[in-house]
């Protein structure tokens, strides 16, 4: 069956989290949980799946995050401590935005690496590349203060 094609705000916001991670040349990106993910030095850490954002943090400091608003863990069981699902209004603002994206830089050097995807005897495929958005542009490029 073939994918779903996925909304605009979705492919925005993979465009902007590939555009705040341009700059470095260690980035892979691939399909887990269900989302598109950006791994940094074969590691996990960000993704988008709908108009949500998928962080991974520090685990020693899950409840902190836990506390914050507009964010959910990506495993209620606490079975994935460090990895949180940010709504849209947590990540509006600039600062907001920078923020996830610093507390999950930071970490990456610390974290562990994703084991390698076990591959198909078809061999390697292709990293998925979304369709270029089109339409209105994501909220967190509004004019806000920096």
């Amino acid at each position: 069956m073939p994918a779903r094609p996925l909304a605009d705000e979705t492919l925005h916001l993979i465009a902007a989290v590939r555009a705040a991670l341009a700059q470095r040349s260690d980035v892979e990106e691939r399909t887990l949980f269900g989302s598109y993910c950006f791994f940094v030095d074969g590691k996990l850490c960000m993704g988008v799946k709908g108009d949500e954002l998928l962080v991974r943090l520090p685990p020693a400091r899950h409840g902190e995050f836990q506390e914050m608003q507009n964010t959910r863990e990506l495993s209620p069981e606490g079975k994935m401590q460090g990895y949180f699902w940010i709504e849209p209004n947590g990540y509006a603002t600039r600062a907001q935005w920078n923020l996830w994206f610093a507390e999950a830089l930071a970490y990456n050097p610390q974290a562990k690496a994703t084991p390698p995807r076990k591959r198909a005897a078809a061999g390697p495929q292709p990293p998925p590349t979304p369709p270029t958005p089109s339409g209105k542009r994501h909220s967190i490029f509004g004019d806000d203060s920096p």
